[in-house]
């Protein structure tokens, strides 16, 4: 007999999570029951197996993902969806690699949650993948909404030879999410090869990417293996393709449609096992629709697409971004620097024209340049151009003359730093002539002065004479 409602089983550590998700999932009409440990997880999975299970990643007595692993050994047919507030690729890799169904970055959006159950429930659940690589070093950093998805799609495709398109501005990091790909994939103990299409005259593109035979062209004096071939059993990175010439487009996709090839000159069929990974910064399918693109090797390489956002969409990661930045830096020889509150606020606010890629070049030439070792938002300021307000150039101007004049009294009465009576002298020394410009400022209009000083006339008047100040007019 068909049961009226599903089983869902939520572990979290969390009380307020396991509320939210508990009332959500049972709006969505879904029996719920909660676990807040490894322990109770063990404890109800020996009574009653639910049809799927939710769980976080850090618990208190054990690391969540470890958990599933052994629970999709023992109930491979049970459904598992991941939370984790660790939004990093190393989990979403994890959680791919263990055999989850979906993995979901904290805050989560409690539609996607319930979304995420009810696919789990009508679709069933992927087979674990086998020999996983643990912890691997990963390229990317960030923890924003937007690199989440980047994160998600990556951890799906590591496990087959599907064609990626990445898409994204110059700098965004094409390169290191098409290095990611190879490294966590079964083709990472093979050749990870890259070539720039803008890069190789029009010529030479054929000779470049599937290799030539001697004799082949005027210079060919040798045979020369082509990047296909060099790539064999692992990754080849089309950095840049919307800049292929039409003509070289058409035998790549032979190749594509094939998985065959041969050099330019040689009769010779030679098996193209590799995966391709493409990229580009140009609007392909603009491209298609204007003629300089085909639309065939466009449906061939976008096959599995993955946006990358500029950084001024992710602005939240440039302060993590520019921070690894200085630790790379420090860690390669250059001096140690880190970045107050107010320099990280900045960086944020920029729009990062260069993206990812200029966010690192000024933070090299900061460990580099920079005369202090705390970086503050006047030399980030400098470094990137942008305008000063005069209130903010002046803040570092008058604290300057402020340790001028304490270091000048010092000179003069070296007691004077411990006798109590240093306020009143920086004082006395600073009053004169800020009363002497206002008053110059407002030509000897005290009344004028006394406002934009903040003092009553009569106390303005006062200052004056004990400071033996002359004023010209007083109305």
């Amino acid at each position: 007999m068909t049961r009226a409602v599903n089983r869902i089983l939520v572990v979290d550590d969390d009380a307020a999570i396991r509320t939210v998700v508990s009332q959500a999932l049972r709006r969505a009409g879904h029996d719920v029951q909660t676990a807040e440990t490894l322990a109770q997880l063990d404890r109800i999975l020996a009574t009653r197996v639910p049809d799927v299970l939710v769980t976080d990643v850090v618990l208190p007595d054990g690391d969540g993902i470890a958990r599933v692993k052994e629970i999709g050994a023992r109930l491979p047919q049970l459904p598992i969806i991941i939370l984790s507030a660790q939004n990093t690729l190393t989990t979403a890799v994890r959680a791919n690699e263990v055999g989850a169904y979906d993995y979901l970055p904290k805050p989560f959006d409690l539609d996607a949650l319930t979304g995420a159950v009810a696919g789990a429930l009508a679709r069933g659940v992927p087979s674990p993948q086998a020999d996983a690589a643990e912890d691997p070093a990963l390229p990317l950093i960030g923890r924003s909404a937007a690199m989440q998805d980047v994160y998600r799609i990556i951890a799906r495709v590591v496990s087959n030879d599907l064609t990626v398109l990445i898409s994204g501005e110059s700098g965004t990091g094409k390169e290191l999410v098409a290095r990611a790909i190879h490294d966590l994939g079964h083709r990472r103990d093979a050749p990870f090869v890259a070539i720039n299409m803008a890069a190789i005259p029009r010529e030479l593109i054929e000779a470049e990417l599937f290799g030539h035979e001697r004799g082949a062209f005027t210079g060919a004096g040798q045979r020369n293996a082509g990047r296909f071939e060099q790539a064999a059993g692992g990754t080849l990175f089309l950095d840049e393709i919307g800049d292929m010439p039409i003509e070289a487009q058409t035998r790549l996709l032979r190749v594509l449609q094939s998985g065959e090839f041969t050099t330019v000159g040689g009769a010779r069929t030679m098996r193209a096992d590799v995966r391709v990974v493409a990229a580009t910064n140009r609007d392909l399918a603009g491209q298609v629709t204007s003629g300089h693109f085909r639309e065939d090797l466009y449906y061939r390489l976008n096959v599995v697409p993955v946006a990358l956002p500029p950084l001024r969409e992710r602005r939240q990661d440039v302060p993590l971004l520019a921070r690894h930045f200085l630790e790379t830096a420090a860690a390669q020889g250059l001096p140690r620097r880190r970045l107050t509150d107010e320099a990280q606020a900045a960086l944020a606010a920029y729009d990062w024209p260069g993206n990812v890629r200029e966010l690192e070049n000024l933070m090299r030439r900061l460990a580099a340049l920079a005369r202090d070792e705390v970086i503050d938002v006047f030399a980030i300021r400098a470094m990137l151009g942008a305008p000063i307000e005069a209130g903010e150039r002046a803040v570092p101007e008058i604290a300057a003359a402020v340790q001028h004049l304490i270091e000048r009294i010092a000179r003069e009465r070296p007691d004077a730093l411990d006798d109590g009576t240093l306020y009143d002298r920086v004082i006395s020394e600073v009053e004169r002539p800020l009363i002497e410009s206002m008053l110059a400022r407002h030509h000897g209009n005290q009344l004028r002065a006394a406002r934009a000083l903040g003092l009553n006339r009569n106390t303005l008047r006062k200052r004056l004479d004990t400071l033996g100040i002359q004023a010209k007019s007083e109305d």
